[in-house]
């Protein structure tokens, strides 16, 4: 499939917000959607993470409300510059974007990886945030998930990754059509038969361009985890410093499900549960727009 037929927004005007990380400019690309109330939408870090994910989601929610879409730094149509990727980059433009895109705290709805950052940034005051809902909320990166902490050996692999031709050539076969169908299968979609090849062609497509290994290999080896234990994770919903709501799917993996029954455990946040994984926020984005939309409602009346 052409690089043209291939959509990587949600349906709305899109526009360009330039921050600066240590001197240097970083155009992020972000799409604006309906009218009212607004609605911030963040996608999953991940190798083919990109506003296009929040698509479905986006296009119901417009009809009531404003959504603004992201594609974080370094994934996405954004600028990806080749710069050291770790959790002070994405704290930094987060709280740069909202407060300059914000005028009044705002309705966020944060995919994945996404939720650490959310709630980092909801312990300042006053906090940027109305009402915070996480969907399949994670805190720690594929590669620690599955195989545990060898922080040194993850590092030296970044290392790798970021060579000129080995690197390279190392992160086109981790975007091969084919392996990205195998992990979207085993991890992302609960139902093989919502792997469709259009679905594969636009995630191809999100990993592709210059400079897009450097993200997304931090990601996968848990350099842009927010917190580095548990407990950090559950203390930023001890207390609640905002209204939470999560959303777990009911086929999320189980280590990654185990850690968000935990935090679900001891705290107060409200609980949705519904079918899907760690991508159910695109996968079943009607079921969890049925659920949420009455939250939405009542709390935003």
């Amino acid at each position: 499939m052409s690089r043209s037929s291939v959509s990587l927004g949600i349906g709305g005007t899109v526009q360009t917000y330039v921050w600066n990380w240590k001197g240097k400019p970083v155009s992020v690309i972000y799409e604006v959607l309906g009218e009212g109330k607004q609605i911030l939408l963040l996608p999953a870090f991940s190798t083919v993470s990109s506003r296009a994910e929040m698509r479905g989601l986006a296009e119901q929610l417009a009809e009531r409300f404003q959504v603004i879409a992201v594609d974080w730094p370094g994934f996405g149509e954004s600028d990806r510059p080749g710069i050291d990727y770790k959790p002070a980059v994405y704290h930094g433009f987060l709280r740069s974007f909202v407060q300059s895109v914000f005028s009044d705290p705002v309705v966020v709805i944060a995919g994945g990886h996404a939720a650490g950052y959310v709630m980092q940034l909801a312990q300042q005051s006053p906090a940027p945030w109305s009402y915070v809902i996480l969907t399949a909320p994670t805190w720690r990166g594929p590669l620690p998930t599955a195989m545990g902490e060898h922080r040194k050996a993850y590092k030296v692999l970044q290392q790798i990754v970021r060579l000129p031709i080995l690197g390279q050539f190392l992160y086109f076969l981790n975007t091969l059509p084919w392996f990205l169908r195998w992990m979207y299968q085993r991890h992302v979609y609960a139902d093989p038969k919502h792997i469709t090849r259009s679905l594969m062609a636009e995630k191809w497509q999100a990993s592709r361009g210059w400079g897009a290994r450097f993200a997304s290999v931090a990601f996968v080896t848990g350099a842009l985890d927010p917190v580095r234990d548990r407990m950090q994770f559950i203390d930023y919903f001890q207390p609640l410093p905002v209204p939470v709501l999560m959303v777990i799917g009911e086929q999320t993996p189980p280590k990654s499900r185990e850690e968000m029954e935990i935090v679900v455990h001891f705290s107060g946040v409200q609980v949705l549960r519904m079918p899907g994984s760690l991508g159910l926020h695109e996968e079943y984005a009607d079921a969890l727009m049925t659920g949420l939309l009455p939250m939405l409602n009542k709390f935003l009346s």
